[in-house]
């Protein structure tokens, strides 16, 4: 029989999951309309995954929170920590992937579709770091943690500057396009803080999964 500690784990490693596979669905929705240049419904779309992923934040917090009153081993609390410590990270996520899609769903009429397809090397990067994520956290594997940290070391930042710098060409070869360039940058800058709030999570993992145990020895 399980211990109200390892039922918790459990219950919050299956929820903690979820939350993630939201902000994916959240991702892969953006790039399908991206793919097919059909953006109608997209900020809807990502809007209810949101309210779900508010609402498993909300769940998640309060379990959190009762297992704090009970009795925790050692190994139990760091994990429970971990979880309450990385909500708001996953939350800022799903913010991240919502304000997406939704410049995206308003730029399309007034736009050409090259300025559109400029997020999609991004979002299909961010979209395998969230993969990495989940599998780091289900396995406790500390190597795909330290793979999403290396992936946005490497490549999240250098597929940034390089939309950062396409908005600005725009912006100089047709200053009347000044908003189009703007909310450019603005989803640009959505995204590499998207990779910044997994990568905070991957770090906590690792720190973790490096902790002594009870005994003395790392997890």
């Amino acid at each position: 029989m399980l211990t109200g500690g390892q039922a918790s784990r459990r219950h919050l490693t299956a929820r903690f999951l979820r939350m993630l596979s939201l902000t994916l669905e959240e991702l892969a929705a953006v790039r399908d309309a991206s793919g097919r240049a059909e953006y109608a419904g997209l900020a809807a779309r990502a809007e209810a995954l949101e309210r779900e992923t508010d609402a498993l934040e909300r769940e998640i917090e309060d379990a959190c929170l009762a297992a704090f009153a009970g009795p925790l081993t050692r190994e139990e609390l760091a994990f429970h920590l971990l979880v309450f410590r990385s909500l708001t990270n996953l939350e800022r996520v799903g913010d991240y992937a919502f304000g997406v899609a939704r410049d995206l769903e308003r730029l399309a009429p007034r736009t050409r579709s090259a300025t559109l397809q400029d997020v999609l090397p991004l979002v299909d990067l961010l979209m395998a770091m969230l993969e990495k994520l989940a599998y780091a956290f289900a396995e406790r594997d500390v190597q795909a943690a330290r793979e999403v940290m290396r992936l946005d070391a490497e490549e999240v930042d250098a597929l940034y500057e390089q939309m950062l710098r396409a908005s600005l060409t725009r912006l100089h070869e047709r200053p009347d396009d000044a908003e189009i360039a703007l909310t450019a940058h603005r989803m640009a800058r959505s995204l590499e803080r998207l990779g910044d709030h997994l990568v905070n999570v991957a770090e906590r993992l690792e720190a973790l999964e490096r902790a002594p145990t009870a005994d003395g020895r790392p997890e």
